[in-house]
């Protein structure tokens, strides 16, 4: 793991300003904490080109993986970020090609990549290779610019242009650092942010500067500046595919289908020549990855789990469970309130661009851990996007359809009963209905949902269920809300019944800008690579061959999932309420950090500032610290923008 970053000149530029050196040792430097192991440059003055490298040694630990890498025939240099999990395979599909290289060098996976685009091209190695990556290429002959990422958007990747230069890398915080980085808010993206807590791919925080979009690879050069996008995998085609050609195997097929290829992942997973661990949260995901791991190894592996004393935040007691059974070594930390809460300070400076989600702080605090004993840790991210595991499916398939009978008219009046009694009410009457007093925040949800209930298609309904701010142009002054994946640009997912297309959506947006932007920031930021076992590309592809009847059975979620885990682990251990991974922002925001928030959303400071509307922020925190509503999530994205404008 590491990261990379650099950028290409004009002729027309200026060259006294860019073709100075010492901007890309500044930029490189700016990555320290994703390669604290060394630091490399490339650059040809002459086409005006620059690359940095910062390493995070995971395999290969000798000079021989050091990068920027040239290729054999030195037409090609490259700066990678990620790991390559079947370069093995592809050196000696190389090997016996006779196109390639036999002399290595070393036995580094980005030696085996720069090798193999020299032998094939870029496009039919980004389609062998399997795992997780980004990556710069130059090509010296063609004086071409290539930027690719891997398929469901696991490591990033920014770019764009900024006074006559093309800059890119893996964080923002390297761009800035040349000084033609113009640091030009895009009010538009503001409105993102607010209705998803992150902003999606391929908006930034600043204007025209872009995130490229998993499966892709881009092209730019001096005389083609208009960079050139291609496409070398599509979940959404595999989505459709998958449900044109289901598995007909039967259910025990599939099960013992799935255990194979998630050990298979696991295993390619595991390699590394530095300690390796898991997070395990106790959930059927986390718990899954950590039993194929556990049933790779010939000794006990590292796990690792974060505790709270709050209850109804706290799974450390039944990661600690499966630890036990599974024989894993290991270790738990419970935190304190103050302990989570120092880490919001470092927040704006990890995430680079405003997000929200507040799992952030204990998936930092996790990795901080893990850190301590690890260098690499395996998790369980993904699982509920392709096997149905979240609430919104199961609501979806349980109540769309009656919904959907019912007159508009009256959708609207049951909304207005719905909200006539405030969500404190609803959660003091909840208390006392059978089964449902091991739900959180039952009023909240229960406002989320009448505000969906006038919805006509489901994609209508997705959005709403995925909004935090349903109408963000009403908040961010001169702010318009482009067109995403979800509103104007939706893909058709011709085939896919209600809750696949959901799930397909939640694949390409929820997933790559906010679950991996979340692990990959933490983790970076301490110094650890996180692998994702899940986002084998040949898991995608099986699991959407796997039929919705063995996702979704009789109301239970991950049904196939859970017979895999069953092999490892009793049912008892895992038979329980779905919990998030989160803190108490909203009990937090009326005690300790009340008076952080209160500078943050000073309503002197909003009017100067002028990107908010601050009567409504100012209403909904005062609903907030008054009791009468939990505005936590809304107020959380207003803070952290907050918060991260105070770093710019």
């Amino acid at each position: 793991m590491c990261g990379f970053t650099g950028y290409l000149t004009s002729h027309s530029t200026s060259s006294a300003v860019v073709r100075d050196n010492s901007y890309i040792n500044v930029m490189t430097k700016a990555l320290v904490h994703r390669g604290p192991n060394s630091e490399g440059h490339w650059s040809d003055p002459n086409t005006g080109v620059y690359l940095g490298h910062r390493r995070l040694s995971i395999v290969d630990l000798s000079p021989e993986g050091h990068q920027p890498k040239i290729s054999p025939s030195q037409r090609y240099v490259i700066a990678f970020n990620g790991e390559i999990y079947n370069h093995l395979e592809l050196r000696n599909e190389l090997n016996q090609s006779q196109l390639g290289q036999t002399d290595w060098q070393g036995h580094s996976d980005t030696e085996t990549l720069i090798a193999c685009i020299d032998a094939w091209g870029l496009e039919i190695t980004l389609k062998k290779a399997l795992g997780m990556f980004a990556f710069a290429l130059w090509d010296c002959k063609d004086k071409r610019l290539f930027l690719a990422r891997d398929r469901l958007g696991e490591k990033p990747v920014y770019y764009g242009w900024q006074g006559g230069v093309f800059l890119f890398g893996s964080e923002l915080k390297a761009l800035k650092q040349h000084p033609n980085f113009k640091a030009e808010i895009n009010r538009d993206a503001i409105t993102l942010y607010l209705r998803h807590n992150y902003i999606p791919t391929p908006y930034s925080i600043y204007h025209n500067i872009f995130k490229l979009e998993p499966g892709c690879f881009l092209s730019v050069s001096e005389n083609q500046p208009e960079p050139i996008k291609h496409t070398y995998w599509s979940a959404c085609a595999v989505a459709e595919e998958g449900v044109r050609n289901p598995f007909i195997g039967g259910k025990e097929k599939a099960v013992d289908e799935l255990d194979r290829l998630l050990r298979n992942s696991v295993r390619e997973q595991m390699v590394a020549d530095v300690p390796l661990g898991a997070f395990l949260s106790g959930g059927i995901d986390s718990s899954t990855i950590v039993a194929s791991m556990q049933a790779e190894s010939s000794r006990p592996i590292k796990t690792f789990t974060i505790g709270f004393h709050e209850e109804g935040y706290n799974e450390a007691k039944h990661a600690a469970a499966i630890a036990k059974h599974l024989g894993t070594e290991h270790t738990e930390l419970y935190i304190t309130p103050e302990e989570a809460m120092s880490v919001i300070p470092k927040l704006p400076s990890l995430y680079c661009e405003p997000f929200s989600d507040s799992s952030q702080i204990p998936t930092f605090l996790v990795a901080q851990l893990a850190k301590q004993h690890v260098t690499v840790s395996l998790s369980g991210d993904a699982g509920d996007e392709l096997f149905c595991g979240y609430n919104r499916y199961q609501l979806t398939d349980k109540l769309w359809n009656k919904i959907n009978l019912l007159p508009i008219p009256l959708r609207e009046g049951i909304s207005k009963g719905i909200t006539s009694i405030s969500p404190q009410a609803w959660n003091n009457i909840t208390k006392y209905i059978p089964g449902m007093h091991k739900y959180n925040n039952v009023g909240d949800k229960l406002y989320k949902g009448a505000g969906v209930l006038g919805c006509k298609t489901v994609d209508e309904l997705y959005v709403g269920l995925v909004s935090n701010v349903s109408t963000p142009e009403e908040l961010v002054i001169y702010g318009a809300e482009p067109p995403t994946l979800l509103t104007g640009n939706a893909p058709v997912l011709s085939g896919l019944d209600e809750v696949q297309r959901m799930m397909a959506l939640d694949l390409i947006t929820y997933l790559p800008d906010d679950i991996l932007v979340k692990v990959d920031r933490a983790a970076m930021g301490v110094s650890l690579e996180t692998r994702v076992p899940f986002l084998n590309h040949k898991i995608v592809e099986f699991a959407w061959k796997v039929p919705q009847s063995m996702k979704l059975v009789n109301g239970q979620s991950k049904w196939i999932l859970r017979q895999v885990l069953y092999k490892y682990v009793p049912k008892k251990l895992i038979e329980r309420p779905k919990m998030g991974f989160g803190v108490p922002i909203d009990i937090w925001l009326r005690g300790p950090l009340r008076d952080w928030a209160e500078t943050l959303l000073d309503e002197s400071r909003l009017h100067r500032e002028g990107y908010f509307n601050p009567l409504l922020i100012r209403k909904k925190w005062e609903e907030h610290l008054s009791g009468r509503r939990n505005w936590q999530q809304f107020l959380w994205n207003i803070l952290m923008f907050q918060a991260w404008l105070d770093e710019q």
